[in-house]
C-alpha cells in the first residue's frame, strides 16, 4: 500500500511497473474504488507503469472538504503525477474518471499524451437528476438506491446469473463513505466539459459498455463526435463496468490504441 497526501488530502495509490515504462493512469468511477480494474491491469502490467488510484472521498483515501468540484479531483490526479514524476501519460477513465481525465487534458496537457474515455461523456446527467440522487441518499442511505445504480453498471447477464459476485460489488459501492459519494456527485452535477472535448488534440478512443444504464451507448457516441478524431467502441456483454465484465476486451481495446497510436 502507498500513500500520499496531495493537496492536503491523503490518497491511497497504487504505481506498479519500472519508471521507464509508458505510464498508464487508470481514475475510476463514484462508488468504487481501484480494485474494479485489477484484471485489466492484470493484462497490462507487462507493457506499462500502471498508476490506480482512489479518490478523494473513496476507498482508502481521506474525505477532505466536501462537496467537490470537479476541480479538486482533477488536481488532485495533476498533483499525483507530478509526485510520480510522471509526464505524457496515457490517462484511462471510467465514468467520472472520464470527466478528471477531460479535465486534466484541459488545465495540465503535458501530462497527457492519449486518453482512453470509458463509460463517460463531456456531460453526465442533469442538475435534476443529481439532485434527486443526492437528495434519496440524504434521506436513506446510499444503500437504498444500490439496486438501481446495480442495475445501470451491470449487465443482464451477470445481475441474473451472478449473485455472489453482486454482493461483493454492492458491498464496494455501499461501504463508499456516504460524504465523499454525495461530494462527488455535487461533482458531477456541475461539470461540462462540452467546450474542452472539442479542443482535445491528443490520440482519444471512447469505449461503452453496450448495456449502460449510466452512460449509455448513445451519449458516449455523441461525447466522441465532439473530439477530433476520436475513435467509437461498443463492448457487448457488459454496462457501465466493463473492466469488470469485460475485461479481456477492454484490455485488448487498450493495448491496440495504445499500439496504432504510438503511446508504447
Amino acid at each position: 500500500m502507498d500513500f500520499r497526501k496531495l493537496n492536503g488530502v491523503v490518497l491511497h495509490v497504487q504505481d506498479l511497473g519500472a519508471a521507464d515504462r509508458p505510464a498508464l493512469v487508470f481514475s475510476n468511477s463514484l462508488g468504487t474504488d481501484f480494485r474494479i480494474w485489477n484484471e485489466v491491469v492484470a493484462r497490462l502490467a507487462d507493457r506499462f507503469r500502471i498508476v490506480l488510484y482512489d479518490k478523494r472521498g473513496h476507498g482508502l483515501s481521506e474525505l477532505g472538504e466536501t462537496p467537490y468540484r470537479i476541480s479538486d479531483h482533477v488536481n488532485d490526479l495533476a498533483a499525483l503525477l507530478d509526485d510520480l514524476a510522471i509526464e505524457g501519460a496515457v490517462i484511462c477513465g471510467l465514468s467520472v474518471g472520464g470527466l478528471i481525465a477531460q479535465g486534466l487534458y484541459a488545465r495540465r496537457p503535458e501530462l497527457v499524451s492519449g486518453l482512453i474515455l470509458c463509460d463517460t461523456a463531456h456531460r453526465i446527467g442533469s442538475a435534476e437528476l443529481w439532485n434527486g440522487r443526492i437528495a434519496a441518499i440524504e434521506k436513506g442511505g446510499i444503500a437504498s438506491i444500490a439496486e438501481a445504480i446495480l442495475e445501470r453498471w451491470f449487465s443482464r447477464d451477470l445481475r441474473e446469473n451472478d449473485p455472489v459476485a453482486l454482493a461483493g460489488w454492492r458491498s464496494m459501492l455501499t461501504r463508499t463513505p456516504q460524504e465523499g459519494y454525495l461530494g462527488t456527485g455535487v461533482a458531477i452535477r456541475d461539470a461540462d466539459f462540452t467546450k474542452e472535448a472539442r479542443q482535445i488534440k491528443v490520440p482519444t478512443i471512447c469505449i461503452v459498455g453496450a448495456e449502460d444504464g449510466a452512460t449509455p451507448p448513445a451519449l458516449m457516441r455523441e461525447t466522441a463526435d465532439l473530439i477530433p478524431g476520436a475513435g467509437y467502441e461498443i463492448i457487448e456483454g457488459a454496462g457501465h463496468l466493463p473492466c469488470i465484465e469485460q475485461p479481456q476486451i477492454l484490455a485488448e481495446l487498450i493495448d491496440r490504441f495504445t499500439r496504432e497510436n504510438g503511446l508504447v
